[in-house]
């Protein structure tokens, strides 16, 4: 079979490693992909994720036989129905599926409408009528941008005078572009966070592996939100209490009520949840996999992924029994120093042959490319993904920290506490 992922990151270049071991995938593409994306694919750097007919017409060249969709802003758009309108067989779900990440307003009212549990929270489309209603609301407060904000579009607001600014930010400032055009606002949840990435094929629904990411820039979760900094699978703080609970209250119910509103899904829901003294409680969706979740989690899945993609497309998943491995994984990002506020970028980046895949290291690139001379150079904010497994959390995070050390590029940067909850579990 002839399979084309969409996307650039480290996610997509998880995707394409598993996809790699399936004895049935005869040749791997990849629009646009990045330089250790094209160690494994063959890549298209020359088009991006949003123009839709020249994904299409690259398809048609290259007799695609599956397209994974894996980015949120192709989803959204519709780029699965652009290219099944076109005969491609194609896993993710449709555009009045995606809305379900697509609009944060959209699933919060699902949530609610469907008793799924989740924070309190109002909707606003006018900066002055939020500004009035915080005047009084208990703080902290959270304020999400609607739309998608790539991971970052979520304020959190200790006082009145911040969350007022945080408006600003988001509705006026347009700090997040058009995804700020409506506002959640949201209330404060406290306890421990946890991902569950799930297959679905619009009627059955098959969790994966728990995992855990880090969100914030800085150590002890400090600074501004980030696409994510590092992740560890399994999450100690996922029982199997919980995970039944959720199972009954939140992961079927959401599927059912997809189907219930006709946006039958097809493809991945993310499930952030919130582990609260009063129970689990949903955070946020996302329609496709996470990163950095999806490196730890599909390195330790022992199904061959295209046959998981295969039922989920056929409405077949209740044949599949999803495998892990029994063993855990942790995943360090390398960045580059400022971000993701502003940094520089196109510095080399050596020591990347020390990953031969046999140490039980992985080293996943989120943004580098090929340089002129060919050389392997930085390229974005979230630079690589460093990723081991081992037995134990404890033993895979200090085998993920080693291996960091392997890597050398100017203005490396990371954090050095991926991963601590697991010493205080």
């Amino acid at each position: 079979m002839r399979v084309l992922i969409i996307g650039a990151g480290g996610r997509e270049h998880a995707i394409a490693a598993a996809m790699k071991k399936s004895p049935r995938v005869d040749a791997l593409f990849c629009v646009p992909g990045n330089a250790g994306i094209a160690g494994i694919a063959e890549c298209e750097p020359s088009i991006g994720v949003m123009e839709f007919d020249r994904i299409v017409s690259y398809a048609k060249e290259k007799a695609i036989d599956l397209v994974f969709v894996a980015p949120d802003d192709p989803l959204a758009a519709g780029l699965v129905d652009r290219l099944e309108s076109a005969g491609f067989r194609v896993f993710g779900p449709r555009k009045d599926a995606a809305i379900l990440e697509g609009s944060k307003a959209f699933s919060k009212d699902l949530m609610k409408k469907y008793h799924i549990p989740t924070a309190a929270y109002e909707t606003f489309d006018d900066a002055k009528e939020a500004s009035a209603y915080l005047e009084h609301a208990s703080m902290p407060i959270v304020l999400k941008a609607d739309g998608l904000a790539l991971g970052k579009g979520v304020l959190i607001c200790n006082t009145l005078e911040e969350a007022k600014a945080g408006v600003k930010e988001i509705m006026e400032d347009k700090h997040f572009g058009e995804a700020g055009n409506r506002m959640v606002v949201e209330e404060f949840l406290t306890g421990r966070e946890v991902s569950v990435l799930a297959f679905v094929d619009g009627r059955t629904v098959k969790t994966m592996t728990s995992a855990q990411d880090h969100k914030r820039a800085g150590d002890g979760d400090q600074g501004p939100n980030t696409g994510g900094m590092g992740c560890f699978s399994p999450s100690p703080f996922y029982t199997k209490e919980v995970d039944e609970y959720c199972r009954r209250y939140i992961y079927q119910p959401t599927v059912d009520a997809m189907a219930a509103e006709g946006r039958e899904f097809k493809g991945v829901i993310f499930f952030g949840l919130i582990l609260t003294p009063q129970g689990p409680k949903v955070l946020e969706y996302n329609a496709r996999f996470g990163d950095p979740e999806t490196q730890v989690v599909l390195c330790r899945m022992k199904n061959d992924i295209l046959d998981v993609v295969d039922a989920c497309i056929d409405g077949k998943l209740d044949k599949i029994e999803l495998e892990f491995e029994d063993n855990a994984a942790v995943c360090v990002v390398l960045a580059s120093e400022g971000y993701p506020v502003s940094y520089e970028k196109g510095f080399e980046i050596t020591g990347l042959e020390r990953f031969d895949g046999e140490s039980g290291c992985y080293c996943f690139h989120a943004g580098s490319k090929l340089d002129e001379a060919g050389r392997i150079v930085t390229n974005g904010g979230r630079v690589l993904g460093v990723t081991a497994k081992a037995d134990t959390l404890a033993q895979a995070r200090r085998k993920a920290y080693e291996a960091t050390e392997w890597v050398s590029f100017a203005n490396k940067y990371m954090r050095h506490d991926i991963g601590k909850a697991i010493d205080e579990a």
